[in-house]
């Protein structure tokens, strides 16, 4: 992620004549968010502080300079009119002497009313616009999302607390290292966004997880366009709400036997934190599928629970057989399956005709 750094913060007046833009706050330092409903209307930018503040520190400042995104706008002096109307408006707005020297810029990015997101993310299968999972109950998890195909967006702003906290809650970004972070109360929360952008990884720091959770965690993702429009997409939820296992690691003990032993990222104990197992066996190995365990809609399936490494034994037709777990203890996400082809040898055909 980029973001714009100055020493000087830009003052910004909120003094709005008309009904738009609706509420004007700041992001991050240089970086404002104008609320619009669609009908025209000005946000006033200022280049030094006030008009009356401009004037007393220098004299020139009539002879400002306004650039929109390094064009040169016709505007002059310490005061620039931010011009309204449905969604435009939003740019990277900077203020020069007339030698080009800069002296101040912000970001402004428009945020339209109120209504139905989705602009620029879409939905998932579960009909939400992020999808948040946590290997375990260490604290950590992983929210991720899709960006529509005529978007080429990126995150400009993370929120996360647990909902009780939410009065004092605090986020910044550590630009040396591109992390978050968010204080509220005695709870500390820290994110990072992928590589790629398309998801963030967070922490609850001060998270017990032998405790009960009693509020749960809010997370907010400020995601945008190249053309400065900016939407708010959240998620809230315990820990045990999106829990899912990595899949199980299964090997084979002999021709009737298999074994199975808990993920490595699983909590532990394992007495503490029980996993429910669930085996399918395949009467076909089915070598070209994708996915075989759930490609194969006649397997039956047995579910056990166990503390331990587990083994069972196998049907003498199958094939191949497919394991997955999910948190014994709450209705959580089965994991993905873990598939393992028993390779079967053949009777010698004239053993089996008693030759």
């Amino acid at each position: 992620m980029k973001f714009f750094t100055c020493s000087i913060i830009m003052s910004v007046f909120l003094k709005v004549s008309s009904q738009n833009p609706l509420d004007v706050w700041t992001l991050l330092p240089n970086i404002l968010v104008v609320e619009v409903n669609g009908s025209p209307g000005q946000q006033p930018l200022s280049c030094l502080g006030s008009p009356q503040e401009g004037s007393r520190k220098d004299n020139k400042s009539q002879d400002i300079i306004w650039k929109k995104n390094g064009v040169v706008e016709e505007q002059r002096g310490n005061s620039y009119l931010v011009q309204l109307e449905e969604s435009l408006g939003g740019g990277n707005y900077t203020c020069h002497r007339e030698d080009g020297s800069l002296v101040n810029h912000t970001v402004v990015l428009i945020q339209e009313e109120e209504t139905e997101r989705g602009t620029i993310l879409v939905k998932n299968d579960q009909g939400n616009y992020l999808k948040c999972l946590a290997q375990n109950y260490n604290g950590e998890f992983h929210c991720s999302w899709t960006w529509h195909t005529s978007c080429v967006g990126k995150v400009e702003f993370i929120k996360v607390w647990r909902i009780s906290d939410d009065s004092d809650n605090q986020c910044s970004l550590d630009t040396s290292t591109q992390r978050w972070t968010c204080s509220s109360g005695q709870r500390n929360f820290s994110c990072s966004v992928d590589e790629h952008g398309h998801g963030i990884s967070c922490r609850d720091d001060q998270h017990c997880p032998y405790a009960e959770e009693s509020q749960r965690i809010y997370v907010a993702v400020y995601v945008r366009t190249q053309h400065f429009l900016v939407e708010i997409y959240s998620q809230r939820f315990y820990l045990a709400e999106i829990v899912k296992p990595d899949m199980v690691r299964i090997s084979k003990v002999n021709t009737t036997m298999i074994e199975w032993s808990y993920p490595s990222s699983w909590s532990s104990p394992y007495s503490y934190f029980p996993l429910t197992f669930q085996i399918a066996q395949l009467r076909r190995g089915c070598k070209w599928c994708d996915k075989p365990c759930t490609e194969s809609k006649h397997a039956k399936t047995l579910t056990v629970q166990s503390t331990d490494i587990c083994r069972f034994k196998v049907k003498h037709r199958a094939q191949a057989v497919c394991v997955r777990a999910k948190d014994a203890l709450c209705n959580s996400q089965w994991s993905e399956w873990s598939h393992l082809r028993l390779r079967r040898k053949k009777k010698n055909k004239r053993r089996q005709n008693g030759e």
